[in-house]
Protein backbone atom coordinates (compact mmCIF):
# COMPACT_ATOMS: atom_id res chain seq x y z
CA UNK A 1 0.00 0.00 0.00
CA UNK A 2 1.12 3.41 -1.13
CA UNK A 3 1.19 6.30 2.02
CA UNK A 4 -0.78 9.22 1.43
CA UNK A 5 2.38 11.38 1.46
CA UNK A 6 3.68 9.00 -1.93
CA UNK A 7 0.02 9.41 -3.77
CA UNK A 8 0.29 13.38 -2.93
CA UNK A 9 3.07 13.59 -4.39
CA UNK A 10 2.36 12.01 -7.68
CA UNK A 11 -1.28 14.63 -7.27
CA UNK A 12 0.76 17.60 -6.67
CA UNK A 13 2.92 17.47 -9.63
CA UNK A 14 -0.23 17.31 -12.22
CA UNK A 15 -1.66 20.66 -10.47
CA UNK A 16 1.17 22.08 -10.03
CA UNK A 17 0.17 25.08 -12.22
CA UNK A 18 -2.48 25.92 -9.79
CA UNK A 19 0.52 27.59 -7.59
CA UNK A 20 2.45 29.14 -10.13
CA UNK A 21 2.31 32.87 -11.10
CA UNK A 22 1.57 34.55 -14.09
CA UNK A 23 3.33 33.17 -17.02
CA UNK A 24 7.03 33.70 -17.44
CA UNK A 25 7.74 36.36 -20.37
CA UNK A 26 8.80 33.96 -23.12
CA UNK A 27 10.72 35.24 -26.45
CA UNK A 28 8.65 36.16 -29.90
CA UNK A 29 8.06 33.14 -31.93
CA UNK A 30 10.87 33.99 -34.29
CA UNK A 31 13.79 33.27 -31.74
CA UNK A 32 15.03 30.27 -32.99
CA UNK A 33 15.68 29.18 -29.12
CA UNK A 34 13.72 29.44 -25.74
CA UNK A 35 16.00 29.47 -22.45
CA UNK A 36 13.70 28.05 -19.68
CA UNK A 37 16.43 27.19 -17.01
CA UNK A 38 19.62 29.69 -17.69
CA UNK A 39 21.29 28.76 -14.56
CA UNK A 40 24.98 29.16 -15.62
CA UNK A 41 23.75 32.77 -16.04
CA UNK A 42 23.87 33.07 -12.09
CA UNK A 43 26.97 33.05 -9.97
CA UNK A 44 27.15 30.34 -7.41
CA UNK A 45 25.45 30.62 -3.58
CA UNK A 46 23.42 33.35 -5.14
CA UNK A 47 19.45 32.90 -4.35
CA UNK A 48 17.54 30.69 -7.03
CA UNK A 49 16.14 31.91 -10.50
CA UNK A 50 12.84 33.47 -9.44
CA UNK A 51 11.14 32.07 -11.93
CA UNK A 52 11.71 29.08 -10.70
CA UNK A 53 9.40 28.21 -7.78
CA UNK A 54 9.72 25.99 -5.06
CA UNK A 55 7.25 22.63 -5.48
CA UNK A 56 6.65 20.86 -2.27
CA UNK A 57 4.58 18.49 -1.09
CA UNK A 58 2.14 18.21 2.15
CA UNK A 59 2.73 15.18 4.27
CA UNK A 60 6.39 15.51 3.32
CA UNK A 61 8.45 16.87 5.73
CA UNK A 62 12.16 16.60 4.55
CA UNK A 63 12.92 18.87 1.11
CA UNK A 64 15.57 18.43 -1.38
CA UNK A 65 18.00 21.09 -1.34
CA UNK A 66 18.76 22.71 -4.75
CA UNK A 67 21.26 25.83 -5.12
CA UNK A 68 23.95 27.53 -7.97
CA UNK A 69 27.57 26.16 -8.16
CA UNK A 70 30.23 26.17 -9.58
CA UNK A 71 31.11 23.15 -11.62
CA UNK A 72 34.20 23.41 -13.94
CA UNK A 73 33.57 26.28 -15.46
CA UNK A 74 30.12 26.74 -15.45
CA UNK A 75 27.49 27.51 -12.88
CA UNK A 76 24.99 24.71 -12.62
CA UNK A 77 22.05 23.99 -10.19
CA UNK A 78 22.58 21.50 -7.21
CA UNK A 79 19.94 18.70 -5.73
CA UNK A 80 20.70 17.02 -2.85
CA UNK A 81 17.95 14.51 -1.42
CA UNK A 82 18.23 12.25 1.49
CA UNK A 83 14.58 10.71 1.73
CA UNK A 84 13.17 13.87 1.11
CA UNK A 85 11.28 15.32 -1.93
CA UNK A 86 10.52 18.57 -3.15
CA UNK A 87 11.20 19.89 -6.89
CA UNK A 88 11.44 23.53 -8.58
CA UNK A 89 8.48 24.51 -10.80
CA UNK A 90 8.56 27.08 -14.04
CA UNK A 91 5.72 28.45 -16.06
CA UNK A 92 6.12 28.66 -19.94
CA UNK A 93 3.37 28.74 -22.58
CA UNK A 94 5.49 27.21 -25.57
CA UNK A 95 4.17 25.89 -28.60
CA UNK A 96 6.00 22.64 -28.99
CA UNK A 97 4.81 22.49 -33.30
CA UNK A 98 7.02 25.62 -32.91
CA UNK A 99 9.31 24.52 -30.47
CA UNK A 100 9.45 20.78 -30.19
CA UNK A 101 12.92 20.31 -29.12
CA UNK A 102 13.71 20.03 -25.45
CA UNK A 103 17.69 20.32 -24.84
CA UNK A 104 19.14 19.56 -21.31
CA UNK A 105 22.38 18.41 -19.51
CA UNK A 106 22.73 16.70 -16.54
CA UNK A 107 25.13 14.65 -14.27
CA UNK A 108 24.24 11.99 -10.71
CA UNK A 109 26.16 10.77 -8.46
CA UNK A 110 24.71 7.25 -8.10
CA UNK A 111 21.49 5.68 -9.08
CA UNK A 112 18.29 4.41 -6.35
CA UNK A 113 18.64 0.41 -5.98
CA UNK A 114 15.64 0.50 -4.50
CA UNK A 115 14.04 2.80 -7.32
CA UNK A 116 11.61 0.40 -10.16
CA UNK A 117 9.85 2.70 -12.57
CA UNK A 118 6.77 0.02 -12.63
CA UNK A 119 6.32 0.34 -8.89
CA UNK A 120 4.55 2.73 -6.52
CA UNK A 121 6.96 2.05 -4.02
CA UNK A 122 10.05 3.04 -6.39
CA UNK A 123 8.62 5.78 -7.98
CA UNK A 124 12.42 7.65 -6.74
CA UNK A 125 15.00 8.95 -9.29
CA UNK A 126 17.97 11.05 -9.04
CA UNK A 127 16.80 13.14 -11.90
CA UNK A 128 13.85 13.76 -13.57
CA UNK A 129 12.77 17.09 -16.22
CA UNK A 130 8.87 17.12 -16.35
CA UNK A 131 7.04 19.01 -19.36
CA UNK A 132 3.19 19.50 -18.38
CA UNK A 133 0.64 20.62 -21.41
CA UNK A 134 -2.30 22.92 -20.91
CA UNK A 135 -5.99 21.38 -20.54
CA UNK A 136 -8.06 21.68 -23.85
CA UNK A 137 -11.65 21.66 -22.20
CA UNK A 138 -13.34 21.31 -24.99
CA UNK A 139 -12.34 17.79 -25.84
CA UNK A 140 -13.26 16.71 -22.51
CA UNK A 141 -16.48 14.49 -21.36
CA UNK A 142 -19.22 15.39 -19.43
CA UNK A 143 -18.32 14.03 -16.50
CA UNK A 144 -14.15 15.19 -16.74
CA UNK A 145 -15.82 18.82 -17.61
CA UNK A 146 -17.36 18.56 -13.84
CA UNK A 147 -13.84 17.02 -12.31
CA UNK A 148 -11.75 19.70 -13.54
CA UNK A 149 -14.38 22.71 -13.06
CA UNK A 150 -14.70 21.75 -9.41
CA UNK A 151 -10.63 21.72 -9.24
CA UNK A 152 -10.91 25.04 -10.89
CA UNK A 153 -13.25 25.88 -7.87
CA UNK A 154 -10.70 24.89 -5.08
CA UNK A 155 -7.44 26.22 -7.12
CA UNK A 156 -8.51 29.01 -8.88
CA UNK A 157 -7.11 27.19 -12.52
CA UNK A 158 -7.29 24.16 -14.45
CA UNK A 159 -4.99 21.52 -13.89
CA UNK A 160 -2.13 20.32 -16.41
CA UNK A 161 -3.66 17.67 -18.44
CA UNK A 162 -0.72 15.51 -19.18
CA UNK A 163 2.90 15.48 -18.31
CA UNK A 164 5.74 13.85 -20.03
CA UNK A 165 8.84 12.93 -17.49
CA UNK A 166 11.85 12.88 -18.63
CA UNK A 167 14.05 10.34 -16.30
CA UNK A 168 16.80 8.87 -15.32
CA UNK A 169 16.50 5.33 -14.55
CA UNK A 170 18.48 2.55 -12.35
CA UNK A 171 17.20 -0.47 -14.09
CA UNK A 172 14.40 0.13 -17.04
CA UNK A 173 16.24 0.21 -20.72
CA UNK A 174 16.53 3.10 -22.21
CA UNK A 175 13.72 4.27 -24.56
CA UNK A 176 11.04 2.64 -22.26
CA UNK A 177 8.11 4.73 -22.05
CA UNK A 178 5.25 3.64 -19.93
CA UNK A 179 1.99 5.16 -17.58
CA UNK A 180 3.17 6.21 -13.98
CA UNK A 181 2.47 3.98 -12.05
CA UNK A 182 0.00 6.15 -10.18
CA UNK A 183 -1.95 8.05 -12.47
CA UNK A 184 -1.90 7.42 -16.99
CA UNK A 185 -2.00 11.20 -16.74
CA UNK A 186 1.77 11.18 -16.21
CA UNK A 187 4.02 9.01 -19.05
CA UNK A 188 7.39 8.22 -18.00
CA UNK A 189 10.55 8.00 -20.41
CA UNK A 190 13.69 6.60 -19.57
CA UNK A 191 16.62 8.43 -21.19
CA UNK A 192 18.90 7.53 -19.20
CA UNK A 193 19.75 4.26 -17.29
CA UNK A 194 21.98 2.74 -14.77
CA UNK A 195 25.23 4.01 -13.34
CA UNK A 196 27.69 3.52 -16.60
CA UNK A 197 27.59 7.40 -16.83
CA UNK A 198 27.73 8.04 -13.21
CA UNK A 199 29.70 11.36 -12.50
CA UNK A 200 29.57 12.54 -16.00
CA UNK A 201 27.44 15.33 -17.63
CA UNK A 202 25.36 13.70 -20.46
CA UNK A 203 23.49 15.50 -22.92
CA UNK A 204 20.08 14.99 -23.77
CA UNK A 205 17.51 16.40 -26.52
CA UNK A 206 14.18 15.08 -27.11
CA UNK A 207 11.20 16.09 -29.54
CA UNK A 208 8.74 16.81 -27.28
CA UNK A 209 5.94 17.23 -29.96
CA UNK A 210 6.53 13.32 -30.93
CA UNK A 211 7.45 11.62 -27.35
CA UNK A 212 3.32 13.18 -26.70
CA UNK A 213 2.19 11.60 -29.61
CA UNK A 214 3.48 8.85 -29.01
CA UNK A 215 2.66 8.85 -25.31
CA UNK A 216 -1.03 10.04 -25.73
CA UNK A 217 -1.94 8.97 -29.30
CA UNK A 218 -2.91 12.93 -30.01
CA UNK A 219 -1.79 16.17 -31.62
CA UNK A 220 0.21 17.84 -28.17
CA UNK A 221 -1.78 21.31 -26.61
CA UNK A 222 0.26 23.88 -25.86
CA UNK A 223 3.51 23.22 -23.30
CA UNK A 224 2.01 25.14 -19.75
CA UNK A 225 5.39 24.06 -17.52
CA UNK A 226 8.80 22.51 -16.78
CA UNK A 227 9.81 21.09 -13.34
CA UNK A 228 13.25 19.39 -12.10
CA UNK A 229 13.03 17.05 -9.17
CA UNK A 230 15.36 14.83 -7.75
CA UNK A 231 13.59 12.15 -5.14
CA UNK A 232 14.08 9.22 -2.92
CA UNK A 233 10.73 10.00 -0.56
CA UNK A 234 9.60 6.92 -1.43
CA UNK A 235 13.22 4.62 -1.27
CA UNK A 236 14.39 6.54 1.66
CA UNK A 237 18.02 6.85 0.26
CA UNK A 238 19.78 9.36 -0.79
CA UNK A 239 20.91 11.19 -4.16
CA UNK A 240 22.90 14.09 -5.84
CA UNK A 241 22.07 15.64 -8.97
CA UNK A 242 23.23 18.50 -11.23
CA UNK A 243 21.07 20.29 -14.28
CA UNK A 244 22.42 22.08 -16.39
CA UNK A 245 20.82 24.87 -18.37
CA UNK A 246 17.27 24.02 -20.17
CA UNK A 247 16.40 25.12 -23.55
CA UNK A 248 13.81 24.64 -25.92
CA UNK A 249 14.88 25.32 -29.74
CA UNK A 250 12.97 25.61 -32.89
CA UNK A 251 12.82 23.37 -35.89
CA UNK A 252 14.32 25.82 -38.08
CA UNK A 253 17.29 24.74 -35.94
CA UNK A 254 17.24 21.10 -37.20
CA UNK A 255 16.82 21.98 -40.20
CA UNK A 256 19.36 24.56 -40.41
CA UNK A 257 21.58 21.69 -38.98
CA UNK A 258 20.78 18.95 -42.03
Amino acid sequence: MSSPAITMKIVVLLVTVFFWNAASSIPSANADEISVGDFSSYKAGSPLPKSWEPLTFKGIEKHTRYSLVNDGASIVLRAEADASASGLIREVEIDPREYPLVQWRWKVTNILEKGDVHRKSGDDYPARLYIAFELEFSKLSFFEKIKYRTAKLLYGRYPPAKVINYIWANKAAKGTMLANAFTEKAMMLVVESGGQKLNQWVQQERNVYEDYKQAFGAEPPRISGVAIMTDTDNTGEAAKAYYGDILFKSDRLSSKGR
